[in-house]
């Protein structure tokens, strides 16, 4: 197993974490936060593969993610109560899977032969649906109607990714930096609370 593969089984554990956790806040039985979990780690990587037409989808080839689910949900569910904060866990693990996805789907897109603009686009929705689904289902508000630094962190880390590595740079140090751009950007977006600027309309004017 290459390092390629434990990146991608620790982007989905890391994203079902997220999941299980969002199903603790809503008190949820194991079978919600089995599902939490699942559709949490899942989600952004299956919706890659139907952009990419690779049918079935990952999940399905390879039952082990599902299981990796499984693992984290009942994990989570026994030790939940243990973390003082756990939204704020969400956030910073929900920032790791992040920057881990959006490089891995940029790099199965390239591997699957579409553009490098394309590639980008397939990084950002592994990287972003999972949680967008989870978000809405649990009632959260969902990074695409916030201000958060988010989508622009996972933007960063396929761009770059997607740059270097059409440059010619070895695929490792491509990977890597293009991880800690987007976990770095999402850091300092928690940590300062940097925001991305809103739209705001002129004065005087009504929009219709």
């Amino acid at each position: 197993m290459n390092y390629l593969h434990l990146l991608d089984y620790a982007g989905v554990a890391v994203f079902a974490a997220t999941g299980a956790l969002a199903a603790s806040r809503l008190r949820l039985d194991i079978v919600g936060f089995i599902f939490f979990a699942a559709i949490t780690g899942v989600g952004g990587g299956t919706l890659r593969d139907l952009l990419l037409g690779k049918l079935p989808v990952f999940w399905i080839k390879q039952p082990l993610f599902i299981g990796i689910c499984v693992i984290i949900a009942v994990l989570v569910f026994f030790t939940a109560h243990l973390v003082e904060s756990r939204y704020r866990l969400l956030l910073w693990l929900d920032a790791i899977g992040m920057a881990a996805y959006c490089v891995m789907g940029a790099m199965i897109g390239l591997e699957y032969g579409i553009s490098p603009y394309a590639a980008i686009v397939t990084g950002i929705s592994t990287a972003t649906f999972g949680g967008i689904f989870r978000d809405v289902i649990s009632g959260e508000k969902s990074v695409l109607l916030s201000d958060e630094i988010y989508i622009s962190a996972a933007l960063l880390g396929a761009t770059s990714f997607v740059f270097l590595f059409s440059m010619g740079v070895p695929q490792i140090v491509a990977v890597f930096v293009g991880v800690l751009l987007a976990f770095g950007l999402r850091a300092a977006a928690l940590l300062f609370g940097w925001t991305t600027p809103r739209y705001k309309p002129r004065q005087g004017r009504k929009i219709k």
